[in-house]
């Protein structure tokens, strides 16, 4: 699965925020492309191939830099599951879904961005294999399978306070 990771702001920091969550994701054999936005621009092609997108967020200036950010992945990519993770996304997550965000993570966020993918990934082989002219087909029903609708339910923790082996 190709996955595009973005930071928008860091005090001028490296993102660990972009570094580690990406060596998990790579570890389970996706494709990760990371982009810190304050060095260099977003690559159009890979967001436009991303099948999801997730934007770190550790603080209020990446946060309002971000919601300015969501219009335009949306344009570039409308089909991409989005996600904002990292400590300000839990506590702007109402206004992050009103924007168009499906996927909220906080605490942390490095597990539950691998179950995430993991759960998008079955859900579209699920799809694949079901005869989707007739939604009954198979084991759950077209809701249960729709990567698009059934992807976005927040299955995954929104706070994890998990203690992680990193």
């Amino acid at each position: 699965m190709k996955i595009v990771l973005i930071s928008t702001y860091e005090l001028g920091r490296q993102p660990f925020g972009l570094v580690s969550p990406a060596a998990w994701l790579r570890g389970r054999g996706h494709v990760v492309g990371c982009f810190d936005l304050t060095r260099q621009e977003l690559d159009a092609g890979a967001v436009g191939a991303a099948e999801l997108i997730a934007i770190y967020l550790p603080m209020h200036t990446a946060t309002r830099l971000a919601a300015k950010l969501i219009p335009t992945l949306r344009e570039m990519n409308p089909a991409a599951h989005l996600c904002c993770y990292g400590l300000y996304a839990p506590m702007n997550g109402e206004y992050l879904r009103r924007l168009g965000v499906g996927k909220i993570l906080g605490g942390e966020f490095e597990a539950e961005l691998v179950k995430w993918a993991a759960r998008v990934q079955e859900l579209k082989a699920i799809q694949g294999s079901n005869n989707m002219s007739n939604p009954e087909v198979g084991p759950t029903s077209r809701e249960a399978t729709d990567p698009q609708t059934s992807a976005h339910r927040q299955v995954e923790k929104e706070i994890s306070l998990e203690r992680l082996e990193f």
